[in-house]
């Protein structure tokens, strides 16, 4: 009897739970009708077709088309003396950057000279009397010899056994072995080879230094190249002596730049070819970093737009009648924020800004313009 009335009871709950929920659920008001469909507005832009230059963009460090790092040939200390071979300064050409003490060498230099001159000396008597005809010559040879100055070349030898003779006594071999330790003298003062600045130095005044050891560096700031890796699908159209616009990141500044040179070979991993760009101008430095824009080709009957407005990089939308329409295009180039694009007739009207939410077909309105007429009178109809 117990168990009988327990399950009365929750029935008569259950029941009430579901009476009352009713109730709730007829006294919410039905929500009302939508008087007309919001229409987003747009931006359109006529395409009007032209001659588009295609244009590829590439960026690089420059770097100074002639440079040399120095190093030492010989052996010595470095003289003190008008020592300016410090980062930052300037040489014209043939200007002494540096000297290195050759004291002891240029002795040693003397006393060979002066062994040759005996060696002569003791050779002239059998001149005299074996090439009488040749005396004379060897003689004011001999005496134009200064032990100070450059060895003068050795008189032209007319006969055959007077030329072995001066061979069998050591006179050529001495001779260039002076000439050779003469040639090597220059090396204890080192010179610009070109109007410069020095970027490196790696010695003090006073330094020991050994052959082989590196001096520093030594740049022409006149002239630089810049070398860029670009599409091996563009190395027809790119040839020496083709103009550059280069440009500083801010694009503040700009030069003009030619090709100089184009590498034969084309990287296999990313199939680009490296193109040497030469440039002269103010306000250029070794290691700047530039962006240069190099036109290639011509795209007819094309048209660029905004990268974003892409969709799915095939199509674009048009307006037609009032709606939106997805055309199908061809991307002919990208550049960094735009894309020359073929596939657009004369006259469009292209949606200029994205739509979002956008599909074809849907209806929308212009900016500044009316709204579309199908709209309209669907607003009269639900009024």
């Amino acid at each position: 009897m117990r168990q009988i009335i327990i399950i009365v009871a929750a029935l008569c709950i259950l029941g009430g739970s579901f009476f009352v929920a009713n109730q709730f659920a007829n006294s919410k008001k039905p929500p009302r009708e939508k008087k007309g469909k919001v229409v987003k507005t747009v931006f359109v832009e006529t395409v009007k077709n032209d001659s588009i230059a295609i244009t590829i963009s590439e960026s690089g460090n420059l770097v100074a088309k002639n440079k040399i790092s120095l190093y030492s040939e010989v052996q010595g200390l470095v003289e003190n003396a008008a020592f300016h071979f410090r980062v930052g300064n300037r040489f014209k050409k043939g200007a002494n950057l540096l000297t290195i003490d050759s004291q002891d060498y240029r002795a040693s230099l003397i006393a060979q000279k002066s062994t040759f001159q005996k060696l002569l000396v003791t050779l002239m008597p059998d001149l005299q009397m074996d090439y009488p005809e040749s005396h004379a010559k060897w003689k004011k040879y001999l005496e134009n010899i200064k032990l100070d100055g450059v060895l003068p070349e050795l008189p032209k030898v007319s006969q055959e056994k007077e030329r072995f003779f001066m061979t069998g006594k050591n006179v050529y071999s001495s001779y260039y072995a002076l000439k050779n330790l003469e040639i090597n003298l220059e090396n204890y003062t080192i010179k610009a080879p070109f109007d410069g600045v020095v970027t490196e130095a790696a010695i003090n005044a006073g330094a020991l230094i050994r052959p082989g050891q590196l001096l520093g560096e030594f740049i022409d700031t006149s002239v630089f190249e810049v070398p860029l890796s670009v599409n091996a699908s563009y190395a027809t159209m790119l040839q020496k002596g083709k103009e550059v616009q280069l440009s500083d990141l801010d694009n503040i500044k700009s030069w003009i730049g030619k090709v100089s040179r184009i590498n034969g070979k084309i990287e296999k991993a990313s199939q680009t070819i490296v193109i040497y760009v030469e440039v002269k101008g103010k306000d250029l430095l070794e290691g700047m970093y530039v962006r240069a824009n190099i036109a290639v080709k011509d795209a007819l009957e094309a048209y660029e737009i905004p990268r974003k407005l892409l969709v799915e990089n095939k199509a674009v939308y048009i307006l037609e009648n009032s709606k939106l329409k997805l055309l199908p295009i061809q991307a002919i180039h990208f550049n960094e924020n735009t894309v020359v694009v073929k596939g657009l007739t004369s006259g469009m009207r292209l949606i200029s800004k994205p739509v979002p939410g956008g599909f074809e077909g849907m209806t929308v309105k212009v900016y500044g313009e009316d709204k579309p007429m199908g709209q309209q009178d669907k607003n009269k109809e639900t009024k």
